[in-house]
């Protein structure tokens, strides 16, 4: 599946950060089961390879892919791993030849106008508009639709089930992600039911 394909798959994309790996294969699970089966795996912890690794085994309907991803070690590790897709919160040369060279689909970040241009000089039509809410949130993206009217974004950063349905109205965004689908609390205590039922509701989350 290419980036777009993997991002249309459901409203949300659960950004998951895990401090242990025991708990990727259950949360997995339960993410899948409430319908929403793309996962961004964050590289902000030893966990996440082992977290992915166990996922891409256990749970081969889920889409999980690598977030942060910002030097080209991870990307070398997203493919030994299997993950299907990487993440960037932002745009770098070098990380666009790792992923286009490896056929790793791949959603690098943007936050302002012109980096928006040099995703799109780069060939990219599909970004991660990162931090959506201190970058501007739904005005910002309003504001971008304009001049930049092809271009298509997965905001990040501030999203909640509060704000996600009015994101998705906008006619730019094809997905959100959010890490509010998979609490602390119930991922510590195993509540894999609670996080069922989260993602559920999120996978209901659909354009007007």
């Amino acid at each position: 599946m290419d980036i777009r394909t993997i991002v249309s798959l459901a409203p949300v994309i659960p950004v998951v950060t895990l401090d242990d790996p025991a708990k990727a294969v259950p949360l997995a699970r339960a993410l899948v089961a409430g319908g929403l089966p793309v996962i961004e795996m964050t590289l902000r912890t030893d966990a996440a390879y082992a977290s992915v690794k166990a996922i891409v085994k256990d749970v081969p309907e889920a889409v999980v892919g690598f977030g942060t991803v910002t030097r080209i070690d991870q990307v070398a590790a997203a493919i030994d791993l299997g993950a299907r897709f990487a993440v960037s919160p932002g745009l770098r040369p070098d990380l666009v030849e790792a992923v286009r060279r490896n056929e790793l689909p791949y959603l690098p970040g943007i936050a302002t106008a012109s980096e928006l241009m040099a995703a799109m000089s780069a060939g990219f039509d599909l970004l991660k508009f990162f931090p959506a809410g201190p970058a501007g949130g739904i005005p910002m993206l309003k504001a971008l639709h304009g001049p930049f009217s092809d271009v298509r974004f997965c905001p990040t950063g501030g999203i909640d089930a509060g704000n996600a349905l009015d994101y998705l109205a906008l006619p730019n965004v094809v997905a959100v992600g959010g890490s509010w689908v998979t609490p602390s609390s119930a991922v510590d205590s195993g509540d894999w039911q609670a996080i069922t039922g989260l993602a559920l509701q999120a996978s209901q989350l659909r354009k007007a």
